[in-house]
């Protein structure tokens, strides 16, 4: 009853912001600038996509791989496309982690590695998207003109920046009771492979590079969408715009961010002082472009030995737990 709750809730919070953000939407200026041209970058914004999802999945070996569950590259990467799926069609932006859980554990790498995997993946990913956007703040705090938007998006930031931190530090605090205690006990492991991960020389160059990318390619894939429509919004624009917006898009409160980042990314382009309908269209566009990776993600699912399995013996009560 509760998953069902929760289901409907994000229902509706996707429903009411995408309603809002499109009641000033000009569906009839968009769909006059898409033509072939627009269809050449958004090809690209695709394959970028894909790019992405390798990039993520080669972190994602590391990290894997720390927590005792090693993933050969072929099939890291097939429950990653096959994530991309589910982040469009369970109600929450992270769902597909659920599945790559799932996944993950099946393979008999266990739940408790498999879990930790998947979370301590997120967590860096979290942090290094932190640590961008404060990179960047004296750029974007002299782009955008509105107080209340400047003071936003420093509250966000560094409260994610402050929530990353404090997860770290867990993981080296000396306290016996950290590791025992139920509620603290698998953040404190986490905590600690994260540190490694994240610390180690073995694996701080090509994490870095690795998360770094991700974003990096996060800001291409948008710059794409903003060519396709010949958008005025500059490249310097785009790359100080649109980490926020993912940041922010990344709360599980919504189907797959829909709603949440149209609604976001107008307010982001509003308060840079630039054309809030562009902002919609770079966020639809954007959502149509990540809508069909994961269709595309569905396909590796259908034809997959693990949905066979899954049909076979029941399904996986861990997605249904993990949602």
């Amino acid at each position: 009853m509760r998953r069902i709750l929760s289901s409907a809730i994000k229902i509706l919070v996707s429903g009411a912001l995408l309603y809002l953000a499109l009641r000033k939407a000009n569906f009839a200026d968009l769909a006059s600038r898409i033509d072939l041209f627009s269809g050449a970058w958004l090809f690209l914004a695709l394959a970028l996509t894909f790019l992405q999802i390798f990039v993520g999945v080669l972190r994602w070996r590391i990290v894997s791989a720390e927590c005792g569950a090693p993933l050969p590259l072929r099939q890291a990467m097939r429950y990653n496309v096959i994530g991309t799926f589910f982040n469009q069609t369970l109600p929450s932006s992270i769902g597909g982690d659920a599945v790559r859980l799932w996944l993950v554990a099946r393979s008999g790498a266990g739940w408790r590695a498999a879990t930790y995997s998947i979370f301590v993946d997120r967590a860096v990913g979290l942090i290094a998207l932190a640590i961008v956007i404060v990179a960047s703040l004296p750029w974007s705090s002299r782009l955008i003109v509105d107080e209340y938007g400047r003071s936003a998006l420093m509250l966000i930031d560094f409260a994610a920046l402050a929530g990353g931190a404090g997860f770290l530090i867990v993981g080296v605090l000396p306290w016996p009771w950290l590791k025992k205690w139920w509620g603290t006990h698998h953040i404190h492991a986490c905590a600690v492979i994260a540190n490694r991960v994240i610390f180690s020389t073995r694996n701080e160059p090509a994490i870095a590079i690795f998360s770094l990318l991700v974003h990096f390619l996060t800001v291409s894939i948008a710059w794409c969408v903003v060519q396709s429509i010949a958008a005025p919004v500059g490249l310097a624009q785009t790359f100080l715009l649109i980490p926020p917006v993912m940041l922010i898009t990344m709360l599980p409160i919504s189907i797959a961010g829909w709603g949440v980042r149209e609604a976001t990314m107008a307010l982001a382009f509003g308060y840079a002082g630039l054309v809030t309908n562009e902002g919609i269209n770079v966020s639809l566009l954007y959502g149509a472009v990540t809508f069909v990776a994961g269709a595309i993600g569905g396909l590796v699912w259908i034809f997959s030995a693990e949905k066979a399995a899954r049909d076979k013996n029941a399904g996986p009560e861990a997605i249904e737990a993990a949602e």
